[in-house]
């Protein structure tokens, strides 16, 4: 497969593979160390933090040498066949240094280890733990069982673990932006996706948490957070009576109002959906600013709209995945909508919250597809002038309902010349959508350095575009800055800072 890469911080190509290296924690060092490295989406980098926080309270130091390590462990992803394959090739890269180091303990976190835990145990015999996405908990026992010469697993789903009372540690930040993980797992049974057997069933954290914690992150002087989800639009949550803090929850559940649509706010005063999560938190300071990832078309509801159009710190951007433009495909899909009803969903945006960035996702070549079909999400495409996008050619992904039902049946040659028309296509309005911008003033949080020079800082716009301007020594990292865009190319704004 190959994709269009822009940067978003959904799936930031350049942090795959990213070693974490915290500061030790006093007086608990068991002088054990551990290499832990990511691949994947935002998900699965905030579970690292997760892992991290669990294994820095027992005492282990990381190292970024996993030569170096005692304990080495990949997290993992079951998207996209290329990251499974990456983390192959790297098990095979450890088990090298566990040859010259027998006492070394290598293990598989995440989304692989529920999904081919036999493979590794057994057929490959690369790992000693498989850890699944629900039992990080575990993870200091499970250390101990290996140590006693056992192999350990431990891939059991949860109905009910959020990790919600576990504080990341946050890795390799900027201290400005962070993920804060509002739910785990995935109820939508879409018949190209791993994610609902390898994370399990739906369940949303407690809202007072995830306030909480943004909360905090702001008090540290971050300035952004990216409230994460499979799928977001279904986050809810019901408090109890006699939790303390109810009283802020009531009011931004809405009781005693009525949506912008005309009708009750649903379940007010008892049910925090997730409109309601979203005003709690952009009400904590209104220099924090909200991001989100991923809503779905099936859920994304007016009322969520108007939010994000009420508070002018929840950002103008929506990653809307259509994956296709044809509505029998869609129902192949199992995604639950069709043409109409998405079309339907980007209307609203487009009226509700005038000038709001949209991103999405494309696969091409799913069975079946002809070519009238594609063309139709080629028209959909044309319709909408996404900002940005990520395009695939359909990757069979082994125990998915489609692999079950559907012959893999379009050649890798027709797969491929679609993606690549539609890549040329998205690149086409990538530019056009930038370069309206220019000549706009736009708000900026810089978030440090360029890459390519110290000269320059960056940041993104509140419609998540990537801005790039002189340093003035009056500004640093951390604030905000009104910037007018003065040229772009098609992934970068340009520009320089005013007022």
């Amino acid at each position: 497969m190959m994709d269009l890469v822009i940067s978003d911080k959904v799936h930031d190509e350049s942090r795959q593979g990213e070693a974490l290296l915290l500061e030790p924690v006093a007086g608990k060092n068991n002088g054990r160390k551990l290499y832990i490295e990511s691949y994947g989406c935002a998900m699965n980098f905030s579970d690292s933090e997760i892992v991290a926080s669990i294994l820095s309270e027992k005492g282990f130091e990381t190292t970024t040498d996993y030569t170096n390590a005692d304990v080495i462990f990949i997290n993992t992803c079951s998207i996209r066949e290329n990251a499974e394959t990456r983390v192959r090739n790297r098990l095979k890269e450890f088990k090298v240094a566990k040859s010259k180091n027998p006492g070394m303990v290598v293990g598989v976190l995440g989304c692989m280890a529920e999904r081919l835990k036999a493979k590794f145990l057994e057929e490959e015999k690369l790992v000693d733990v498989v850890v699944g996405p629900d039992a990080y908990r575990d993870l200091p026992n499970l250390i101990d069982q290996v140590d006693s010469g056992q192999k350990a697993v431990n891939v059991l789903l949860s109905r009910e673990e959020t990790y919600a009372d576990i504080s990341p540690v946050r890795l390799n930040s900027n201290g400005i932006n962070a993920f804060v993980s509002i739910m785990r797992g995935c109820d939508n049974m879409c018949s190209f996706c791993v994610v609902p057997f390898t994370r399990g069933r739906e369940r949303s954290r407690d809202a007072i948490s995830i306030v909480n914690e943004c909360t905090d992150l702001f008090e540290k002087g971050y300035r952004e957070v990216t409230l994460l989800g499979q799928n977001v639009d279904s986050y809810k949550w019901q408090p109890h009576p006699t939790l303390p803090g109810r009283e802020g929850v009531e009011k931004a559940s809405g009781e005693g109002q009525v949506s912008p649509t005309g009708g009750d706010l649903e379940g007010a005063g008892e049910t925090v959906n997730f409109a309601n999560l979203l005003e709690l938190v952009a009400q904590i300071n209104p220099d924090l600013r909200v991001r989100f990832s991923t809503s779905h078309p099936k859920d994304i509801t007016d009322e969520v709209l108007y939010t994000i159009a009420r508070y002018d710190n929840i950002c103008n951007y929506i990653h809307l995945p259509v994956q296709s433009g044809n509505s029998r495909v869609l129902e192949l899909m199992n995604r639950t909508y069709d043409r109409e009803w998405y079309i339907n969903r980007i209307d609203a945006i487009r009226r509700i919250i005038p000038g709001c960035a949209i991103s999405t996702d494309v696969i091409t070549g799913f069975c079946t597809e002809t070519d009238e079909e594609h063309k139709e999400t080629v028209s959909m495409m044309e319709y909408v002038q996404y900002d940005f996008a990520y395009m695939f050619m359909y990757s069979e992904r082994p125990g998915t309902l489609a692999a079950k039902r559907y012959a893999d049946d379009i050649p890798e040659t027709v797969k491929a010349a679609r993606l690549t028309e539609i890549v040329a296509l998205q690149q086409k309005y990538s530019l056009v959508r930038l370069q309206a911008q220019i000549g706009k003033v736009q708000k900026v949080l810089i978030e440090g350095f360029s890459k390519k020079s110290k000269n320059d800082y960056c940041g993104r716009t509140d419609q998540n575009a990537m801005m790039v301007f002189p340093v003035d020594e009056r500004y640093k990292p951390g604030m905000y800055v009104n910037v007018l865009a003065e040229r772009s190319t098609t992934a970068t704004l340009m520009g320089t800072i005013v007022g």
